[in-house]
């Protein structure tokens, strides 16, 4: 009898010791994943320096994401030779209220830089007027110049975990900034 309950009391241990070994943290286990925000709407503002009254305003709305309704872009209509503030927002309008992802983009800034792509418009230049923590270029506010008359188009990315400090990028040159494009949109732009 002595012999069964060691034996048992051995296999009871054992049992133990298995699910022990199973129910153990594993090192393998995997990171949690920091999910990209969506982001449904992009708010631009240019505002004239010399004419305050001159406020542009142009968005990209897609509130039903890729693959649905084509999405609505507005128009960007500025003068000729002029200079303006742009100031950028972004928005996942999918939340209730909308969720201002300008917000964790300023938080995070040293992972953000927004670029301004302007094509087909001879003169339009863009000016980073914020930084990071460390200095390098953010993009949620900046100052256009426009050149003469013509039309075009503006793209705007927003890239996340973009290389700062690679050949051209603090200057606005996307070529070799890397990283991954949260939101990627191209306005058509009209200089008169």
């Amino acid at each position: 009898m002595r012999n069964m309950i060691k034996q048992s009391a051995k296999g009871i241990l054992g049992m133990f010791l298995m699910l022990s070994v199973f129910t153990a943290c594993d090192s393998d286990d995997p990171e949690p994943v920091n999910e990209e925000e969506l982001i449904t709407t992009v708010e631009l503002t240019f505002t004239n320096d010399n004419d305050a009254s001159d406020v542009v305003s142009a968005s990209f709305t897609d509130l039903d994401g890729e693959g649905g309704n084509d999405p609505i872009i507005d128009n960007i209509s500025l003068m000729a030779n002029a200079t303006y503030t742009l100031t950028v927002k972004f928005l996942n309008e999918e939340e209730t209220p909308a969720e201002d992802i300008t917000e964790e983009v300023e938080e995070e800034d040293d992972e953000h830089q927004v670029f301004y792509i302007a094509t087909g418009v001879n003169g339009f230049t863009y000016s980073y007027n914020d930084a990071d923590d460390n200095q390098n270029p953010l993009g949620l506010e900046g100052t256009v110049t426009t050149g003469a008359a013509g039309d075009g188009s503006l793209r705007v990315v927003l890239v996340h975990e973009p290389n700062k400090t690679a050949s051209g990028v603090s200057a606005g040159d996307i070529t070799n900034a890397g990283g991954e494009a949260d939101i990627d949109v191209t306005f058509n732009l009209s200089i008169q």
